[in-house]
């Protein structure tokens, strides 16, 4: 029986993760800040679940949180931060401050406050996986979303940095970057976005990679050429190309 924790497991990847992995002989860990979906999301699932409504910025409610799974079901054999949120920001706009300030702490902070109370049981167990959903957005700076940008380019660096430190403990750390996936996230985008995948199909693929041993992969295949350019074009090349791009929907916060 493998031990899972999800986090952002009320919606979206979160929660098609949770169905993916409940097909299998497993015990979830469902976080999230939304006790009533995560409520919803227990009773429609046929193994043992355990849900901590906690916000990924709390630090104390994560640790809480782990100590209490661990404490029930022993060491997670894997760990899924997948918690995120994107809104359209623009650094002149002093009202984007807050929405600046909620991206990172969400998207980077939160990915190392769910980690963090797990590795040290992880490493006496010499075994355990890591993984957090970056995103191919952090490849390149994107017009509109700079907060989003910089915090999956945080979380891409954070992950190499975890995993080298990591590399002799017998504990994986993984770095998966989606390209665009159908989620309440995306549905705002106004904006053609390619290769689109569904939730489903996403935590089908992210799902595989993980028991593939991937440390780095990009999905779907076709976003990871796409990606592969974007990271080498010229900057003169992408201004242009991007220049005039569709931006994401700005709020005063997220």
């Amino acid at each position: 029986m493998r031990r899972v924790i999800i986090t952002g497991a009320s919606s979206g990847i979160g929660t098609a993760l949770a169905r993916e992995y409940a097909r299998g002989d497993v015990v979830l860990g469902l976080i999230a800040r939304r006790k009533d979906a995560l409520e919803q999301l227990k009773a429609q699932l046929k193994v043992p679940c355990e849900i901590y409504p906690a916000d990924v910025r709390d630090s104390a409610a994560m640790r809480a949180a782990a100590e209490m799974f661990i404490s029930r079901h022993g060491c997670p054999d894997i760990v899924i931060a997948n918690a995120g949120v994107s809104t359209g920001t623009l650094t002149e706009m002093p009202e984007d401050l807050a929405a600046f300030q909620d991206v990172l702490d969400i998207n980077v902070i939160g990915m190392v406050n769910t980690f963090q109370p797990f590795i040290a049981a992880m490493r006496a167990a010499r075994h355990g996986t890591l993984v957090g959903i970056a995103s191919v957005a952090g490849y390149r700076g994107l017009p509109g979303a700079a907060a989003y940008s910089a915090s999956k380019a945080a979380a891409i660096s954070y992950l190499e940095s975890l995993r080298v430190e990591l590399r002799a403990s017998g504990v994986k750390a993984v770095t998966i970057c989606p390209g665009y996936i159908a989620t309440p996230m995306t549905a705002q985008n106004p904006y053609p976005m390619p290769f689109m995948l569904s939730a489903d199909a996403a935590a089908t693929i992210m799902i595989n990679l993980i028991d593939r041993g991937r440390t780095y992969a990009v999905m779907p295949w076709q976003m990871a050429i796409v990606a592969r350019v974007l990271r080498v074009l010229p900057n003169f090349i992408y201004d242009r190309l991007f220049g005039n791009a569709p931006r994401k929907p700005r709020r005063s916060s997220v």
